[in-house]
């Protein structure tokens, strides 16, 4: 546990990856797709990455009560950095979540009062660290650190942070950011809390190269703005060189944003997505996106991603092939190997034309695909002992008695996945999932879960 952050971190075998430790995490980064900006001198940073270890940080604000997908490109990025040799930090926003980061926003954000940013840095927290793992060693130069910046921040007077802080600070530099340029340009405009943003961040990179020898910081490509801000500041105060690397926003090949769906952002925490969920939108990836993503969001080897690029273009390929590696890796990595079989079973079970006898059916993997098929509500008296053709008929799965008693005869109707093969049968409590669900089926794609009050 780290600052009074609760976060226990991941066991550093629930991570697929191979670390020689010699490898310069500047030219992986690259060959995945990874970096999009890096300061200082030609190789200059390369260069330092392989002279010796350093902290690298990437900072996180509570906005919300989970990270979503496309925060899971930073915390990918420290731990390559980890597998590299180097100190992974995550920064959480105690402090600079009072204030709101104002990049890529066209408006203000809403602030948010104390106790939701309280429960929000323990929902990141524990996406953080379900992902970066513990070497077991805290005197490792590898062992991660979870640090809140309200605990350096939080501490400063007004006046003090102005004479300290504000001073080294030039307002025409300020001003030159594309994230303030674009506001002060807009209708709203932009508020002096807002545009102070930059200098706390940038306070937040001289604390921690000071407190804990972090030389780098990375960030999304909206991020430069922020990061140049530290670095320039750290140059000013403390005389010293500091680094930013920045990766590309999560985007797909047509350019819009990969992490967002119809219904909202792809979330983290199970308690706001299920893992199914959070699993099928990876499986949903366009060919044309998904080498791009396993390349980015997985730890698996290049060589093998190049090798499942290559299949993709012969007649052979069984579609969606691709998508499956991708789904399951990324599940694994947010989720754990529990979530992957919760994922898994809930997709057999919700596939077309799926009417296995032997899969054994469970409450979750239903509840996982209730927002995927129409449900209804049926009494107990509605079910026990009734026939399957007045239950067909009467959770409205078909019109009729009589379209029921032909749908039976002709083989496609389903029970459970299991096929009815006499319209005589009679329905029991014991039949229902827990006692509670049926999943009706009228042939391949018409499945009705049957909610039992």
């Amino acid at each position: 546990r780290r600052r009074g952050v609760g976060a226990m971190w991941a066991s550093s075998e629930s991570i697929v990856g191979v670390s020689s430790g010699k490898d310069n995490v500047i030219d992986i980064l690259r060959a995945r797709g990874l970096v999009d900006a890096v300061s200082g001198e030609q190789d200059q940073l390369r260069e330092l990455l392989s002279r010796e270890s350093v902290g690298v940080y990437v900072g996180f604000d509570p906005t919300a009560s989970s990270l979503h997908l496309g925060n899971l490109l930073g915390i990918i990025t420290l731990r390559w950095f980890q597998l590299c040799g180097h100190r992974p930090v995550a920064l959480v926003g105690g402090a600079t979540g009072k204030v709101g980061d104002p990049s890529g926003k066209s408006q203000e954000r809403p602030l948010l009062d104390d106790d939701t940013i309280k429960a929000n840095l323990q929902g990141i927290s524990r996406n953080i660290s379900q992902v970066l793992t513990s070497t077991g060693d805290p005197s490792s130069p590898t062992e991660p650190l979870l640090l809140n910046n309200y605990d350096w921040i939080g501490k400063f007077s007004f006046l003090d942070f102005l004479r300290d802080v504000g001073k080294h600070a030039r307002v025409g530099t300020m001003l030159s950011k594309d994230s303030v340029k674009s506001r002060l340009g807009s209708e709203d405009g932009m508020s002096f809390t807002e545009f102070t943003y930059q200098l706390l961040q940038g306070y937040d990179f001289v604390h921690l190269s000071r407190e804990h020898g972090v030389m780098v910081q990375a960030g999304g490509s909206d991020q430069w703005g922020n990061i140049t801000a530290g670095i320039e500041l750290a140059r000013k105060i403390a005389s010293k060189q500091l680094f930013g690397l920045t990766f590309p926003l999560l985007t797909r090949s047509d350019g819009k944003k990969f992490g967002k769906s119809e219904g909202g952002a792809i979330w983290l925490t199970s308690d706001l997505l299920s893992p199914y969920e959070f699993y099928q939108y990876l499986y949903k990836t366009p060919d044309a996106d998904v080498c791009k993503f396993l390349r980015m969001l997985t730890f698996l080897d290049l060589e093998e991603v190049d090798r499942i690029e290559t299949s993709m273009a012969l007649g052979n390929y069984v579609p969606n092939t691709a998508q499956k590696v991708l789904a399951e890796a990324v599940t694994r990595l947010v989720h754990g190997e529990e979530g992957v079989r919760a994922a898994l079973a809930a997709t057999a079970v919700a596939a077309p034309g799926k009417a296995d006898a032997s899969l054994a059916l469970s409450a979750d993997a239903l509840e996982a695909i209730a927002n995927d098929m129409p449900s209804v509500v049926l009494r107990k008296e509605d079910i026990d002992q009734r026939s399957v053709v007045d239950v067909m008929a009467l959770s409205g799965l078909l019109s009729s008695k009589a379209e029921a008693r032909r749908l039976i005869k002709n083989g496609g109707a389903y029970v459970n996945n299991v096929k009815v093969a006499e319209d005589s049968q009679v329905l029991s409590l014991d039949d229902a999932v827990e006692g509670r669900l049926l999943l009706l089926a009228a042939g391949k794609k018409k499945k009705l879960l049957v909610r039992i009050e």
